[in-house]
């Protein structure tokens, strides 16, 4: 599997998952654009460790819920890459609390950047994806939007609907040559996690049939492989990485 003379856009790739993501795609040869919302360092840092696997890459600052800076992030990826072939939707935030305590904005917020962010980074690839006939769009979704979550009610909403929009995507752009597919992580041992109290890791491991957490490393593995020219086949599907979590 390479993704040699291949280009990536990475939203959210400076930490966790989707700094795991970008560096595998570069591992594999990609070019990679760093999309970072408020964490230069971190998005800085992980272009500089994707350079240092010998291909291009940079960091570039957009909040996905704002179309507009959305459109100015496309507009420099290809400016300086040329193309666009790969789109990793990874960019998302929580804002948790009891459905009856969950005030509008942070309902709303979760959305805005969760799922119309995700709906404004496609519409923007959608154009030059299907002038050269060719991409792979790949969408962070979660095991919660597939079961729910107590306390998680705008972030499995906006998790669940990801996986409608690229669905439906998928459908759309199925004959340009463009792949659209989703990764649903479980379980992840990241910063996220990392700071739950022990007795909550406890309880989330009781849920997982392989008994210990995931590595973002295994869910930056599931995002390449349908990001590849093996998996030219398989479009519109949801890939679990969960250690069984959603069985």
């Amino acid at each position: 599997m390479s993704f040699a003379g291949k280009t990536a856009l990475v939203t959210g790739g400076g930490r966790g998952i989707g700094r795991a993501v970008s560096l595998e795609l570069a591992r594999l040869g990609a070019k990679v654009a760093v999309n970072f919302a408020g964490n230069s360092a971190a998005a800085e840092q992980t272009a500089e460790e994707c350079r240092a696997l010998g291909v291009d890459a940079f960091a570039i600052q957009a909040d996905v819920a704002d179309p507009a800076a959305v459109d100015g992030m496309m507009k420099d990826v290809l400016g300086r890459f040329e193309r666009l072939d790969i789109l990793v939707l990874n960019a998302g935030i929580t804002r948790d609390g009891l459905l009856l305590r969950m005030g509008g904005e942070d309902f709303d917020r979760v959305i805005d950047t969760n799922l119309k962010g995700a709906f404004n980074c496609l519409k923007a690839a959608c154009r030059p994806m299907m002038k050269q006939r060719y991409g792979r769009v790949v969408a962070m979704s979660s095991v919660v939007g597939l079961r729910g979550n107590g306390g998680q009610a705008n972030y499995a909403a906006s998790k669940a609907g990801l996986i409608g929009l690229c669905k439906s995507a998928a459908k759309e752009l199925a004959s340009r040559g463009i792949t659209v597919n989703l990764a649903a992580p479980g379980y992840i041992d990241t910063d996220m996690t990392a700071v739950l109290p022990a007795a909550a890791k406890e309880a989330l491991l009781a849920t997982v049939p392989v008994g210990r957490p995931g590595r973002a490393e295994e869910v930056a593995a599931a995002v390449a492989f349908v990001a590849s020219e093996e998996a030219a086949y398989i479009t519109g599907q949801v890939l679990c990485v969960d250690g069984g979590m959603a069985m």
